[in-house]
């Protein structure tokens, strides 16, 4: 059976569904007012590898993922740009969809914009208002009364107490307690705005979550994800708003993936120790950094190096000669064998891609050393599961791993030119040409059937 960390109740739990056959699951999406980072990667990945599973253990899934494209970032970005926040959304929305196709990622059920939701957010302010959970201050905006709803803390366990103790911000005096957090931002002049009842403004940050969850899943769910920086205040402020205004339990599972890591540094702008996406691409495979992300557990922390990715690299590299070399035959996966098993054990304790990637590499040892197509097959068909060796494995070796690598038709030439110099008995000229394709990353492999090439 199932078993998922449930950081709600800081343990491995049954995963139960609260309807029999069906998971609904909600992740916090990115705010899109530049490229994403190889943080975003994680999410994208991890959560993929959640959805891919549940599908495969024979759930029906609705996956949720929401699109933030309105906050102070995005308001700011544009003015700087000179062109609107839709604009400017567009374009990194597009951007973050060519990303996570690269990676490999599935498409959520739904991806719903912020934007779209500002009146489903607006009436889920008026219930909390209505409940006395809610009020506007003297400055325009509408604060969530964090004081009043009982249970806050639950998720990160911190004590109001504590949270007031390490309070390191100067005092809102227009706020009823420091704790109390924005549903509804009152306009300022040249931003973005919409009418409600408490005058022109726009919607916090944690309001849109609860709105578009509730809205597109009901007003309680099966699993909510996201990051583990989310936890508090975020996910902990979208617990209280939608329990505060429905009154029911709002999320059986909470899971949160640890953070990434660049050297054994926290990965931050100020640090320079930032990437994105697509400058990673430009160096690795985007399967390579998929592999890279699934061979750490998601609740851990992921360390980022080149040298971690080389060598992600090299063992994915090891499964895809083994496809090469015994050709697999196409089988459905038989859950009564050995290596199957131990690999569903694997993804269904809490999702241990791990333990579910070591079993690839049993099974590959062991279709090497058999020459077993049927092997090689199960090999292929259960790294399916989680998006991995789906492809070709010359396209995969011969793939261009960095920008303005030698192109296929020059090596192909080069190949030739080794081949008649052999041929010719110059071996100083053969050997000058092996040399000065390794030189550029092309190794070459002499067999019975002719010289093949894969990139280094």
């Amino acid at each position: 059976m199932l078993k998922i960390f449930n950081t709600l109740k800081r343990e491995k739990q049954s995963f139960v569904p609260i309807v029999s056959g069906q998971v609904r699951m909600y992740v916090c999406g990115m705010t899109v007012y530049d490229y994403c980072h190889l943080g975003h990667a994680r999410v994208m990945v991890v959560f993929d590898l959640v959805y891919r599973w549940l599908k495969a253990s024979g759930f029906e899934v609705t996956y949720v993922r929401n699109i933030t494209d309105i906050d102070d970032k995005i308001i700011r970005r544009a003015a700087e740009n000179g062109e609107t926040i839709y604009q400017l959304t567009d374009r990194f929305i597009a951007f973050m969809h060519e990303d996570a196709d690269a990676l490999g990622v599935l498409r959520p059920t739904h991806e719903p914009r912020a934007t779209d939701y500002v009146p489903q957010m607006l009436e889920l302010i008026r219930q909390l208002e209505a409940n006395g959970l809610a009020y506007q201050a003297t400055d325009g905006d509408v604060n969530f009364a964090v004081r009043k709803f009982e249970g806050y803390g639950k998720l990160s366990g911190k004590s109001l107490d504590d949270l007031r103790a390490g309070e390191r911000v100067e005092v809102d005096s227009a706020k009823d307690d420091p704790l109390d957090f924005v549903l509804w931002k009152h306009a300022k002049p040249g931003e973005p705005a919409w009418s409600s009842p408490w005058g022109e403004g726009r919607p916090g940050w944690h309001i849109e979550c609860s709105a578009m969850s509730s809205e597109l899943l009901g007003q309680q769910f099966d699993i909510h994800g996201g990051g583990q920086d989310l936890q508090f205040p975020h996910h902990e402020n979208e617990i209280a708003q939608s329990e505060g205004a429905h009154g029911c339990n709002f999320v059986n599972v909470w899971m949160h993936n640890g953070f990434v890591r660049v050297d054994n540094e926290k990965m931050s702008k100020s640090l320079g120790n930032f990437f994105s996406i697509r400058e990673v691409l430009k160096v690795f495979d985007p399967e390579v950094v998929r592999f890279f992300i699934l061979r750490a557990h998601y609740r851990s922390p992921l360390n980022y190096s080149d040298a971690h990715l080389l060598d992600a690299r090299r063992s994915l590299d090891t499964l895809y000669f083994t496809l090469r070399d015994v050709p697999p035959l196409q089988c459905q996966i038989d859950w009564e064998d050995p290596h199957a098993r131990r690999f569903r054990a694997a993804l269904d304790d809490d999702f241990d891609s791990p333990g579910a990637i070591a079993v690839l590499f049993e099974l590959a040892a062991e279709a090497n050393r058999s020459r077993n197509a049927f092997l090689s097959g199960l090999l292929k068909a259960l790294a399916g599961l989680v998006g991995l060796l789906e492809r070709e494995p010359q396209a995969y070796l011969q793939g261009a791993t960095a920008a303005g690598g030698m192109a296929e038709d020059e090596i192909e030439s080069l190949i030739a030119e080794r081949l008649a110099a052999k041929k010719a008995r110059n071996f100083a000229e053969s050997d000058r040409i092996r040399d000065a394709l390794k030189a550029a990353g092309i190794l070459l492999e002499d067999g019975a059937q002719g010289t093949s090439w894969r990139r280094a």
